[in-house]
Protein backbone atom coordinates (compact mmCIF):
# COMPACT_ATOMS: atom_id res chain seq x y z
CA UNK A 1 0.00 0.00 0.00
CA UNK A 2 1.40 3.37 -0.94
CA UNK A 3 0.45 6.66 0.58
CA UNK A 4 0.41 9.71 -1.63
CA UNK A 5 1.14 12.97 0.12
CA UNK A 6 0.01 16.30 -1.14
CA UNK A 7 2.95 18.48 -2.09
CA UNK A 8 3.48 21.30 0.39
CA UNK A 9 3.99 24.87 -0.68
CA UNK A 10 7.66 24.88 0.46
CA UNK A 11 8.57 21.74 -1.50
CA UNK A 12 8.49 23.67 -4.76
CA UNK A 13 11.10 26.15 -3.56
CA UNK A 14 14.65 25.36 -4.63
CA UNK A 15 16.31 28.20 -2.76
CA UNK A 16 16.38 26.53 0.71
CA UNK A 17 18.07 23.40 -0.71
CA UNK A 18 20.62 25.44 -2.63
CA UNK A 19 21.44 27.64 0.36
CA UNK A 20 21.86 24.68 2.72
CA UNK A 21 24.22 23.01 0.23
CA UNK A 22 26.25 26.19 -0.17
CA UNK A 23 26.37 26.60 3.63
CA UNK A 24 27.73 23.07 4.07
CA UNK A 25 30.36 23.65 1.35
CA UNK A 26 31.44 26.97 2.91
CA UNK A 27 31.67 25.40 6.40
CA UNK A 28 33.83 22.53 5.05
CA UNK A 29 36.06 25.00 3.17
CA UNK A 30 36.68 27.10 6.30
CA UNK A 31 37.42 23.95 8.34
CA UNK A 32 39.99 22.80 5.73
CA UNK A 33 41.66 26.21 5.53
CA UNK A 34 42.35 26.34 9.27
CA UNK A 35 43.14 22.62 9.71
CA UNK A 36 45.46 21.92 6.78
CA UNK A 37 47.26 19.10 8.61
CA UNK A 38 44.00 17.13 8.89
CA UNK A 39 43.04 17.49 5.22
CA UNK A 40 42.67 14.18 3.37
CA UNK A 41 44.28 15.55 0.20
CA UNK A 42 47.90 15.91 -0.86
CA UNK A 43 49.54 18.94 -2.40
CA UNK A 44 50.46 16.92 -5.46
CA UNK A 45 53.68 18.13 -7.00
CA UNK A 46 55.29 18.72 -3.61
CA UNK A 47 53.84 15.69 -1.83
CA UNK A 48 53.50 12.27 -3.43
CA UNK A 49 51.49 9.32 -2.25
CA UNK A 50 53.55 6.28 -1.27
CA UNK A 51 52.06 3.17 -2.81
CA UNK A 52 52.60 -0.31 -1.42
CA UNK A 53 55.24 -2.65 -2.81
CA UNK A 54 52.47 -4.63 -4.54
CA UNK A 55 51.44 -1.64 -6.68
CA UNK A 56 51.33 -2.44 -10.41
CA UNK A 57 52.32 0.62 -12.44
CA UNK A 58 53.99 1.03 -15.82
CA UNK A 59 55.51 -1.96 -17.57
CA UNK A 60 59.23 -2.72 -17.56
CA UNK A 61 61.15 -5.17 -19.74
CA UNK A 62 64.03 -6.58 -17.71
CA UNK A 63 67.52 -7.05 -19.08
CA UNK A 64 70.29 -9.58 -18.56
CA UNK A 65 73.64 -8.74 -17.00
CA UNK A 66 75.10 -8.04 -20.45
CA UNK A 67 72.33 -5.49 -21.23
CA UNK A 68 70.33 -7.60 -23.68
CA UNK A 69 66.62 -8.23 -23.23
CA UNK A 70 65.58 -11.17 -21.10
CA UNK A 71 62.46 -11.69 -23.26
CA UNK A 72 62.46 -14.90 -25.31
CA UNK A 73 59.44 -13.88 -27.45
CA UNK A 74 57.39 -16.84 -26.22
CA UNK A 75 54.16 -14.80 -26.67
CA UNK A 76 52.72 -15.92 -23.31
CA UNK A 77 52.27 -12.33 -22.10
CA UNK A 78 50.40 -11.38 -25.27
CA UNK A 79 48.24 -14.50 -24.97
CA UNK A 80 47.39 -13.82 -21.31
CA UNK A 81 46.55 -10.15 -21.88
CA UNK A 82 42.75 -9.65 -21.63
CA UNK A 83 42.93 -6.23 -23.33
CA UNK A 84 44.99 -7.55 -26.28
CA UNK A 85 47.36 -4.59 -25.97
CA UNK A 86 50.70 -6.43 -26.36
CA UNK A 87 52.14 -6.96 -29.85
CA UNK A 88 55.36 -8.98 -30.30
CA UNK A 89 57.34 -9.71 -33.46
CA UNK A 90 59.91 -12.48 -33.04
CA UNK A 91 63.04 -13.27 -35.01
CA UNK A 92 65.75 -15.92 -34.94
CA UNK A 93 68.83 -15.02 -32.95
CA UNK A 94 72.36 -15.14 -34.38
CA UNK A 95 73.53 -17.09 -31.34
CA UNK A 96 72.63 -20.80 -31.84
CA UNK A 97 72.08 -21.25 -28.08
CA UNK A 98 69.26 -18.67 -28.15
CA UNK A 99 66.19 -19.76 -30.09
CA UNK A 100 64.49 -16.40 -30.72
CA UNK A 101 64.18 -12.86 -29.42
CA UNK A 102 61.77 -9.97 -29.94
CA UNK A 103 62.65 -7.48 -32.66
CA UNK A 104 59.48 -5.54 -31.88
CA UNK A 105 57.66 -5.45 -28.53
CA UNK A 106 54.88 -2.89 -28.13
CA UNK A 107 52.35 -2.23 -25.41
CA UNK A 108 49.41 0.12 -25.99
CA UNK A 109 49.11 1.64 -22.52
CA UNK A 110 45.77 3.28 -23.32
CA UNK A 111 44.22 -0.17 -23.82
CA UNK A 112 46.02 -1.78 -20.88
CA UNK A 113 43.97 -2.50 -17.75
CA UNK A 114 47.08 -3.00 -15.55
CA UNK A 115 45.91 -6.42 -14.39
CA UNK A 116 49.39 -7.94 -14.14
CA UNK A 117 48.58 -11.09 -16.13
CA UNK A 118 51.53 -10.43 -18.44
CA UNK A 119 53.86 -10.36 -15.43
CA UNK A 120 52.41 -13.59 -14.07
CA UNK A 121 52.52 -15.40 -17.43
CA UNK A 122 56.17 -14.64 -18.20
CA UNK A 123 58.31 -17.73 -17.47
CA UNK A 124 61.65 -15.86 -17.54
CA UNK A 125 60.70 -12.72 -15.54
CA UNK A 126 61.08 -10.50 -18.60
CA UNK A 127 57.95 -8.39 -18.04
CA UNK A 128 57.42 -6.62 -14.77
CA UNK A 129 54.96 -4.02 -13.55
CA UNK A 130 57.07 -1.22 -12.10
CA UNK A 131 56.36 1.43 -9.48
CA UNK A 132 56.01 4.30 -11.97
CA UNK A 133 52.47 5.51 -12.50
CA UNK A 134 52.72 8.86 -14.24
CA UNK A 135 52.27 8.59 -18.00
CA UNK A 136 52.16 12.05 -19.61
CA UNK A 137 51.71 12.43 -23.33
CA UNK A 138 50.39 14.86 -25.91
CA UNK A 139 48.79 12.43 -28.36
CA UNK A 140 47.72 8.80 -28.54
CA UNK A 141 50.89 7.65 -30.27
CA UNK A 142 52.90 8.66 -27.19
CA UNK A 143 51.25 5.77 -25.33
CA UNK A 144 52.50 2.99 -27.62
CA UNK A 145 55.56 1.89 -25.66
CA UNK A 146 58.28 0.11 -27.61
CA UNK A 147 61.39 -1.80 -26.52
CA UNK A 148 63.42 1.38 -26.04
CA UNK A 149 60.87 2.86 -23.65
CA UNK A 150 60.06 -0.37 -21.84
CA UNK A 151 63.64 -1.50 -21.19
CA UNK A 152 65.98 1.44 -21.60
CA UNK A 153 64.12 4.60 -20.52
CA UNK A 154 66.24 7.05 -18.50
CA UNK A 155 64.31 6.51 -15.25
CA UNK A 156 65.44 2.84 -15.23
CA UNK A 157 69.12 3.91 -15.24
CA UNK A 158 70.38 1.36 -17.74
CA UNK A 159 67.64 -1.25 -17.43
CA UNK A 160 65.98 -3.23 -14.65
CA UNK A 161 67.69 -6.43 -13.63
CA UNK A 162 65.53 -9.50 -13.42
CA UNK A 163 64.67 -11.10 -10.09
CA UNK A 164 66.35 -14.24 -11.41
CA UNK A 165 69.65 -12.32 -11.71
CA UNK A 166 69.16 -10.75 -8.27
CA UNK A 167 68.60 -14.16 -6.65
CA UNK A 168 71.74 -15.55 -8.32
CA UNK A 169 73.75 -12.56 -7.10
CA UNK A 170 72.55 -13.03 -3.51
CA UNK A 171 73.34 -16.77 -3.60
CA UNK A 172 76.86 -16.14 -4.87
CA UNK A 173 77.46 -13.49 -2.18
CA UNK A 174 78.19 -10.60 -4.52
Amino acid sequence: MSIVKKPSKTSNWYLPGILSGMGFTFKTMIKNIFNRDKMPTLNYPEQKYNYSSRFKGNHVLTVKKDGSLRCTACMLCATACPADCIKITASEHEDPTVEKYPINYEIDILRCVFCGYCEEACPVDAVRMGPEWQTPGLCGSDFNYDIQHLAYRPSLKGGALSRVDEEERHKSGI
